[in-house]
């Protein structure tokens, strides 16, 4: 009788093996036949997911985005609304939320690596071009909601440009994103979220200021 097989377990499995390899070769240099010694399949078994190595790419790269999707939603249910908290912690949670985007880790530094991969291979590949676009624009909207509610909150500085503060933002994960990849020596871990912290401190409010309209009870607990 055939062995019953878990869909979802095996596609973690793939996945999985899929980023390490990735992280070691790169991903237009990651075969099916890497893949499946990686996770200790037969090819046979792969080719149940991906008939090329255009598709599996293109998997590498929405698992990718599956992942971070999961984690930034379990991060929102953790935060709640930003306004029930001080405005120092509104800017440490708004820290730790987008440093889910970082490679701060084993595993985030693996999504990362791919994105990067998959986005040089999109700049001159038109089959990964919708992917990478719609990757860029999920990044900017993200740190768009991020810094409108902490507006909204009455943490930023008055007068900000939200759209010129998003693309700076975005431009900073970005940038820190690619450097802590290619040069783990010059850029820690550790550096990377102190850099992201003081951007945001920049953008807000000292503490012992109020929010403009805040009643004095508000910026006392502020």
């Amino acid at each position: 009788m055939p062995r019953h097989v878990d869909p979802e377990a095996r596609r973690r499995l793939v996945v999985d093996a899929l980023f390490r390899v990735v992280v070691r070769e790169g991903l237009q240099r990651t075969s099916l036949r890497a893949v499946a010694d990686e996770a200790r399949l037969n090819i046979g078994s792969l080719r149940h997911y991906f008939d090329s190595q255009q598709d599996l790419m293109r998997f590498a790269m929405q698992s990718m985005l599956d992942r971070v999707e999961r984690r930034l939603l379990e991060h929102v249910e953790q935060i709640g609304d930003l306004e029930q908290h001080p405005r120092p912690e509104q800017l440490r949670l708004a820290a730790g939320f987008l440093a889910e985007l970082l490679p701060l880790d084993e595993r985030r530094r693996a999504e990362v690596t791919v994105f990067l991969d998959f986005n040089t291979a999109a700049r001159t590949d038109p089959a990964f071009e919708d992917l990478s676009r719609r990757t860029a624009e999920g990044t900017n909207s993200l740190v768009r909601r991020v810094l409108t509610r902490l507006a909204a909150a009455g943490t930023l500085r008055p007068g900000l440009d939200i759209g010129i503060e998003t693309e700076r933002l975005t431009a900073l994960l970005d940038g820190l994103g690619l450097r802590a990849v290619l040069h783990p020596a010059c850029l820690s871990p550790r550096t990377c979220v102190d850099v992201l912290d003081a951007h945001l401190r920049d953008l807000s409010l000292p503490v012992t200021e109020a929010a403009p309209g805040a009643d004095s009870d508000s910026a006392r607990t502020a």
